[in-house]
Parts: C-alpha cells; sequence; structure tokens
C-alpha cells in the first residue's frame, strides 16, 4: 500500500478541562472521499480544523506525506476549504470571488484567468460569472465556493458540512455532483457530516467519531453491515436490538435464543459463543408474514408509508416493539394497525455486536 497523502498520530485536542480529541490516530488515503461522521459534539470539525491548522494541536503531529505540518499556519498547508457559510466576498462577483486565491498566491494574470474559467466550468457556473454572489441561490453559492477552494489545485480539499444549508432535495443533487467532480478530478476530499445517509452515499470511506474518539472506520458498506458497536449500528442507519442468550457455535454462526425462539447470526472466530449478548438487526432484514408463517408473533401498533417503502411497527410480548421496513410494492401483508402478523429473519441478517 501507497504512503498516505495525511497521517494523524496520537492527536488531542483539549479546550481547558473538555477534551475534544482524544488520541485520535488516522491515515488518509490520495485521491480518497473520506468522510468524518458523528453526532454534535463528537469531535469531527474540530478534527477538520486541526489538519486545516485553525485549531491547534494539543498533543500530537499530523504530516502531508513526509512533512511534519503540525505547527505549520493554514496558509503553508495549501488545503482547500469550502466552509458550511461558504464564506465567499460579497462585495465581489463569482468570477473575483474565485481569481482571490490565486491572486493571493501572484499567479500571473491570463493564468488566473484561464484558471478561473475552468473552476467555472467544473461547477457549471460560467453564465454567472459576472453575478455578485449575494445575487445567487444557496446551491450557487455552493458551486461557487467549490470552484474557488479548488482554484489553486490544492492536495486536500476540506469540506465542513457544505450542504448543509440547503434543501432536501437539491442537497441530494449536489450530493450526485460532488461525488462526480470527485471521481473526474482524482482530489483527495475529507468531508465532515452529521448526516448518515449523504455519508453512505458518498464517501470511499467514513470515520465514525463519538467523545473525540473513533470508534469505527470502514468503507460504507462495512459499516452498515457490520458494526461492531451498538452506537455505530444505532447512528449508521436504524437497526433493532435484540438481548439474547448465546448457546454455542453453529458453524460459521452462533445459535442465539430470545423470544422464545432459537435462532443464528453470523459472528467472527473471535466472538463469544455462551452467556449474554446483544445482537442489531437491520428493520429491512425483517420478513413480515401472515400470523404463523414466521418464527416471532406480533401485533402491528403503527405504520408510516414512505413511498417506495413502509416502516411497521410491531409489537412482540418479549422483545418489545420492532420497527420492520418493507416495500410497498406487492408486500406480503397489508399492514394495518391491530393486524396480527409473524416476523422472522435469515440467519446471515443479524450481527453480534461487541460488549459496551
Amino acid at each position: 500500500m501507497s504512503e498516505p497523502i495525511l497521517s494523524i498520530r496520537n492527536s488531542v485536542k483539549a479546550y481547558g478541562p473538555v477534551t475534544a480529541l482524544d488520541q485520535v490516530d488516522l491515515d488518509v488515503r490520495e485521491g480518497e472521499f473520506l468522510t468524518l461522521l458523528g453526532p454534535s459534539g463528537s469531535g469531527k470539525t474540530t478534527l477538520l480544523t486541526a489538519i486545516a491548522g485553525f485549531s491547534p494541536l494539543t498533543r500530537g503531529t499530523i504530516r502531508l506525506r513526509s512533512r511534519d505540518i503540525t505547527h505549520e499556519p493554514p496558509e503553508h498547508r495549501g488545503f482547500g476549504m469550502v466552509f458550511q457559510g461558504y464564506a465567499l466576498f460579497p462585495t465581489m462577483t463569482v468570477r473575483q470571488n474565485v481569481a482571490f486565491p490565486l491572486k493571493v498566491r501572484k499567479r500571473p494574470a491570463a493564468e488566473i484567468a484561464a484558471r478561473v474559467e475552468e473552476c467555472l466550468g467544473l461547477v457549471q457556473m460560467q453564465a454567472f460569472a459576472d453575478r455578485m454572489t449575494t445575487q445567487l441561490s444557496g446551491g450557487q453559492q455552493q458551486r461557487v465556493a467549490l470552484a474557488r477552494a479548488l482554484s489553486f489545485s490544492p492536495q486536500i480539499l476540506l469540506l465542513d458540512e457544505p450542504l448543509s444549508a440547503l434543501d432536501k432535495k437539491l442537497r441530494a443533487d449536489l450530493q450526485w455532483e460532488l461525488k462526480a467532480l470527485h471521481e473526474r478530478l482524482g482530489v483527495t476530499f475529507i468531508y465532515v457530516t452529521h448526516d448518515q445517509d449523504e455519508a453512505l452515499s458518498m464517501s470511499d470511506r467514513i470515520v465514525i467519531l463519538k467523545d473525540g474518539r473513533i470508534q469505527q472506520q470502514g468503507t460504507p458498506d462495512e459499516l452498515y453491515n457490520r458494526p461492531r458497536t451498538r452506537f455505530v449500528a444505532d447512528f449508521l442507519g436504524k437497526s433493532n436490538f435484540i438481548e439474547v442468550e448465546l448457546l454455542g457455535r453453529d458453524g460459521p454462526c452462533i445459535a442465539c435464543r430470545a423470544g422464545g425462539a432459537v435462532f443464528t447470526v453470523a459472528a467472527g472466530a473471535d466472538a463469544p459463543i455462551r452467556g449474554a449478548g446483544s445482537v442489531a438487526l437491520r428493520p429491512e432484514r425483517i420478513r413480515l408474514a401472515a400470523p404463523g408463517v414466521e418464527a416471532m408473533q406480533g401485533t402491528i401498533r403503527q405504520v408510516s408509508y414512505l413511498g417506495e417503502r413502509c416502516q411497521v411497527m410491531v409489537a412482540h410480548p418479549v422483545l418489545g416493539q420492532m420497527l420492520i421496513s418493507q416495500p410497498t410494492w406487492q408486500s406480503a401483508v397489508e399492514p394495518h394497525p391491530g393486524t396480527e402478523v409473524s416476523f422472522g429473519w435469515s440467519p446471515e441478517a443479524g450481527v453480534l455486536l461487541a460488549a459496551g
């Protein structure tokens, strides 16, 4: 594997008695789309601003390839930055905003003009080049901020919740555009968000933080399908949690007992095989059927229609409330509150979680 473009070691950031980052180690691969994901106060923005140089670490090191940049000011690091509020200059035109970083770097006028046109083309804003930024919509301002951050060809682009101020549909559209732009340019993106769907749809790799520590990192598929802890399973998507009795290994699975039924869940070689455990089960992996068809019996308490899917809350006398997601097209059961149903799942559907 090639040397990471960015390497962070033993990073600590303290604000008086509050530790915002607590011994964070992270490598960023060149050209990847890395997302820092977590709830408010998890340390994701603190980590991004430390990388940018706006918030110096209390302890630890940051290296850009072989160069130690821990104590370098932001302007010497050469990273592009797109802020949550865009931070455009309201007294400048779109063209002047995009040209600004190049003028600061004293690039020749002809080079600036050519590069500005190129960057505006990347974000499809050539037609707005001579408008003031105050005359633009939120989505247009986001595009200008992106063009400005890319104008001087940074090695790394840092993005701090750049889509959070946009409405849902525009936000979804720009997610596709931003991912396509990343693939076209090959620039390393480090992206901060608290939006799980955004992280899953855009990232090559996601780093989940809580209380200043990395809880788990991996591809979207790895984190969604194989969360290690209850926090990760609960924060990234929705999960049902079932407290089980572990009965021993059954081939590659662990046999469990809960709710009057015995079932198996996939588990690694290092998983405990006896005692108490906790299983995470995604709502879309549960089958809903007529009474008696599946192992578990329950009563529908609530139904939420979401277009292509509906979410069904089923009450079980031992397991409690179970959230089940099923397609609305040709579903096995037409869900209505008060209806008696059965439900079950395949052995590979559940994930045995680590303790703690």
